[in-house]
């Protein structure tokens, strides 16, 4: 029974060992790390084999196979609820089909069955949803996102070709990806990190990635503190090295009640008008990222600081003046 454990015990030693060197081990480097003859080695790694995508290169390095590697995790009703709806927004956020969300819902609501049926089935239908909704099927960037998810988690860099809308050039990089989010505007995935010898952090739209190729060399992606603490100030996405910007914004009566609802920033700070408006502050890290949303308020919204962001309102309430031929 003893010798059972501690062969099971190793096993998961291997199993760790192999994940924590994503490039993987040979042999040699196994049996030294785990204590064991290279034997046994060859004998623990038959015995995964039966039940862990492992893989032996060219190099004799043995490694887990990423893409199909199972990771196991019990969760509460609760908490797999709050996965259900992050996995739900984000495919209702973005416009390309993504079969990977579409699996992890299903697997969701199967594992949601023994205990609680009735939510099981309803995110197993979800899923059901996911799949036959018409977001559009894009293999390329179904291909790139994979690509990047695997250089973020292996600490690899990625060869890709953007495209910039603002020059209508393609453009090759060598990119160590910091992290990958949704973002509303847009529908999209974006890709934040840094190009090899660069100061500033960019941001690349992954739909505008035509090709994305992993290479051997790594890179240490920063601690998660650190883009929480870059991306602090921001609305969404956008970042700055300067300080950021006190935004003030007036609210309507007629939806006072609404803002009061939602906390749309950490930093915002709101107060009561007498005459029933509502008066909202928050310091943001790059103003013009809100524009999409304090226009989507329409007359009910007036902007008091900073001056450009006020300016370019007032441009934009002529421009409508003119579409709309009204005095």
């Amino acid at each position: 029974m003893i010798s059972a454990l501690t062969k099971s015990e190793r096993l998961m030693q291997l199993e760790q060992l192999l994940l924590a060197h994503p490039s993987g081990l040979r042999r040699s480097e196994i049996a030294r790390r785990l204590g064991v003859h290279r034997a046994t080695v060859a004998r623990y790694v038959t015995e995964l084999t039966g039940f862990l995508p492992l893989n032996e290169g060219d190099d004799g390095r043995i490694g887990i196979n990423r893409d199909d590697y199972l990771s196991n995790i019990r969760l509460t009703i609760h908490e797999s609820l709050a996965l259900y709806l992050a996995g739900r927004l984000m495919t209702d956020r973005t416009d390309r089909f993504n079969p990977h969300a579409a699996a992890a819902l299903r697997k969701l609501g199967q594992s949601l069955r023994a205990f609680a049926p009735t939510i099981g089935q309803h995110i197993s239908d979800a899923a059901d949803r996911v799949e036959s909704s018409k977001t559009r099927r894009d293999p390329v960037y179904l291909a790139v996102l994979e690509t990047l998810t695997k250089g973020w988690s292996e600490g690899r860099l990625v060869s890709l070709v953007h495209h910039s809308v603002h020059s209508g050039l393609d453009k090759t990089y060598l990119f160590a990806v910091y992290t990958i989010v949704p973002y509303a505007v847009g529908q999209s995935i974006q890709a934040i990190g840094k190009c090899p010898g660069e100061e500033h952090l960019r941001t690349l739209r992954v739909d505008r990635i035509a090709q994305a190729t992993l290479t051997n060399d790594t890179y240490t992606p920063p601690v998660e503190e650190d883009m929480t603490r870059t991306l602090a100030d921001a609305w969404g996405i956008w970042y700055s090295d300067s300080d950021p910007v006190d935004v003030v914004l007036r609210f309507s009566v007629q939806v006072a009640h609404r803002v009061r609802e939602t906390v749309w920033h950490p930093s915002q700070e709101m107060t009561d008008l007498p005459d029933g408006r509502l008066l909202w502050r928050a310091r943001i890290a790059e103003p013009r990222e809100m524009f999409p949303w304090i226009r989507g308020w329409g007359a009910d919204v007036e902007v008091m600081e900073p001056a450009e962001l006020r300016q370019r309102m007032a441009a934009e309430a002529e421009v409508l003046t003119s579409i709309y031929h009204t005095i």
